[in-house]
């Protein structure tokens, strides 16, 4: 094969201080053309570390020579491309790794979310064509309709509403005196520093007005 001809190749991609690597074939337009690769889902790679390329195999330019090169780059790829981390192909003959489609899925779900979101808004339907009374109204309803089933709110005793307001209560005074006991005062007539509570005792045994202090944490 002429050196002057360009070339159809397989090629493997590798860096230098990370063990990933990456298959692909190429056409080129002119003889040793510069090509390092298409990446796209992983084409941080190639920014940020030292690629070197090898070229795997040469096929014949033509049109034969290109479908060729398709069928072994396949071959190559399909191993590894969904199971091997270190692998940054992420398709292969058209199929693509279970990741990116699922990448896809959610950007996709986004798009459509918010489109489907402005369409209602202009249109003034679903949650967006109730009115503010018609919305009222309905929460009326819901509630009257929990009260008669016993579903919910509605659906406990007082028994269990008291020993819920009583956990709560055992729950939130802790947290309090917890936040209260990391607080540190300062007396302003003789810099003594202590808690909210030490503080006072500490001001009323010497009969310093206990007004007399600023927090200082």
């Amino acid at each position: 094969m002429s050196e002057n001809i360009p070339r159809i190749y397989i090629y493997k991609i590798t860096f230098e201080e990370v063990p990933y690597y990456y298959y692909g074939f190429h056409k080129e337009k002119k003889f040793g053309e510069y090509y390092m690769g298409s990446p796209k889902t992983h084409k941080w790679a190639w920014n940020f570390y030292t690629s070197k390329k090898q070229i795997l195999q040469i096929f014949e330019y033509n049109d034969e020579g290109f479908n060729q090169a398709q069928e072994v780059e396949k071959r190559l790829i399909k191993p590894f491309y969904k199971t091997d981390p270190l692998c940054l192909n992420e398709s292969c003959g058209g199929n693509i790794s279970l990741k990116v489609r699922q990448k896809n899925g959610r950007k996709t779900g986004d798009i459509y979310g918010k489109i489907n979101g402005n369409l209602t808004y202009k249109l003034k339907t679903g949650v967006h064509g109730r009115s503010k009374e018609k919305m009222v109204e309905d929460a009326i309803k819901a509630g009257q309709k929990t009260y008669e089933l016993g579903v919910g709110a509605f659906g406990r005793t007082k028994e269990q509403w008291r020993k819920d307001s009583q956990k709560a209560g055992r729950i939130g005074g802790k947290k309090g005196g917890k936040a209260v006991s990391l607080q540190q005062w300062q007396c302003t007539v003789t810099n003594y520093v202590s808690t909210p509570a030490g503080l006072s005792i500490y001001q009323r045994s010497r009969g310093i007005e206990t007004s007399n202090r600023i927090r200082i944490k």
